[in-house]
């Protein structure tokens, strides 16, 4: 028995399932998490000493890689210093200004301690704002756990929400309202059906929590057009796209300016942060300058700031920063559909920048629907093949492979040998 078979034996008596977070029970590919010692570069380590080339990076944020020496170093500077006073700092300033000289539509921003208290004070302060109630959102889109996003499409686009989690009551969900990705007359619909009722429509921008699935031509423009015309705000969930993208996210590639957006893990270069912001006038609501109330002790922790001005000044600074992770990024997904072709192998390939998924259907995926068609049991069996050649990929098919900057050419090429091992052997 490996030493992560122990653990995970140990771990299931005192941790619900044997994980903190669902996905990395990895039952949904019938394997046995791996426990995770360290990690440096383009590489993880497990407790049983077995070295795999990551394409998770801790869901996102890893960008440069893990352990970067300078964001390791700002760290240790701000531990030094203390790791939380729950007070105001310096730190916090610089990052807010970091931020909104970066990302345009944001003049104001408040950090909170994950993406979903980044998304739950959004709607928050959407609903203040707008003096509404119903937000919607998209099926396939995950915007976190608060008990407002959990909820899946009923019958059609016109039903209201339906909590998709026990212990989530139905009254939390009556004013979401679920439309669908890729599709403007369903959200028209939404619209003229609850006439002056919605106040926000939130949307990752490039959805990457059902696989990856591209916005197509038109739609961002047409959310942003819809929300205008219907004095409805537009909230962009970057959450997995924020600095990724590009340096002003998924709204800077798609050049589409939302009311509001939300920011993830990658703006404290791994550590457990958030944020939210946008408009002057929207944010303004937040408290203590409006009547919006959101709070947190640890909002602002001074190691979680350090960490992500580290890594954002990097992607700043760094000449060419994207042009490079693209290009690598380019050079491993379209490896890989080549791959594909030559296997006469019907499979879908989805890319934008550094984010893919390769799905186990023969249909196109452009909405939650088509990518629920995938062969979930093919997709385990591809998983266990590259995991077994050293290659760690998210463990379920509805989950983005990250490439951090980080990987080298040699790398690529040891991906797609395992890749064509498995469909040209």
């Amino acid at each position: 028995m490996t030493k992560s078979e122990m653990l995970f034996e140990r771990a299931v008596k005192r941790i619900p399932g044997g994980v903190n977070s669902p996905v990395r029970a990895f039952g949904s590919v019938g394997e046995t998490p791996r426990f995770i010692a360290s990690a440096e570069g383009s590489h993880l380590t497990d407790v049983d000493g077995r070295r795999y080339l990551d394409y998770v990076g801790s869901w996102g944020p890893m960008i440069l890689g893990h352990s970067h020496p300078e964001v390791l170093k700002a760290v240790e500077h701000a531990c030094r210093k203390g790791l939380s006073f729950g007070a105001a700092t310096e730190a916090e300033v610089e990052m807010a200004e970091l931020i909104c000289s970066i990302v345009p539509s944001v003049e104001m921003v408040r950090m909170v301690n994950s993406g979903t208290e980044a998304v739950m004070s959004a709607v928050r302060a959407a609903r203040g704002f707008t003096g509404r109630d119903k937000i919607v959102k998209f099926a396939g889109c995950y915007h976190g756990h608060s008990d407002a996003m959990l909820v899946k499409a009923g019958s059609g686009v016109m039903t209201a929400g339906v909590p998709d989690s026990a212990g989530v009551p139905s009254g939390c969900t009556r004013d979401t309202l679920t439309a669908v990705y890729n599709d403007l007359k369903s959200v028209e619909d939404l619209f003229a059906a609850c006439e002056g009722e919605i106040a926000a429509v939130i949307v990752e921008p490039a959805g990457a929590n059902m696989g990856v699935v591209l916005p197509k031509d038109g739609f961002l423009e047409g959310l942003r057009r819809i929300c205008t015309e219907n004095g409805s705000l537009l909230i962009f969930d970057e959450v997995i796209t924020g600095f990724r993208l590009s340096l002003s996210g998924a709204q800077g590639y798609y050049g589409i300016e939302p009311d509001l957006t939300t920011f993830g893990k990658i703006i404290g270069g791994g550590m457990p942060v958030g944020a939210y912001g946008g408009r002057r006038d929207v944010m303004e609501m937040a408290a203590p300058a409006g009547p919006v109330y959101q709070a947190g002790t640890l909002s602002g922790n001074p190691a979680a700031m350090a960490a992500g001005m580290a890594q954002i000044r990097i992607l700043r600074d760094t000449p060419d920063f994207y042009e490079e992770l693209h290009r690598k990024s380019n050079q491993l997904f379209e490896g890989m559909k080549e791959i594909l072709k030559e296997a006469d192998c019907p499979y879908q390939l989805n890319h934008v920048g550094s984010l893919g998924c390769l799905f186990f259907t023969k249909e196109p995926v452009y909405d939650y629907a088509s990518a629920k068609t995938s062969d979930t049991k093919a997709f385990a069996r591809y998983f266990s093949h590259m995991l077994k050649e050293g290659i760690y990929l998210a463990p379920s098919q509805f989950e983005a492979m990250f490439v951090s900057r980080a990987l080298t050419e040699e790398e690529i090429q040891e991906t797609l040998t395992a890749v064509r091992k498995y469909f040209l052997s």
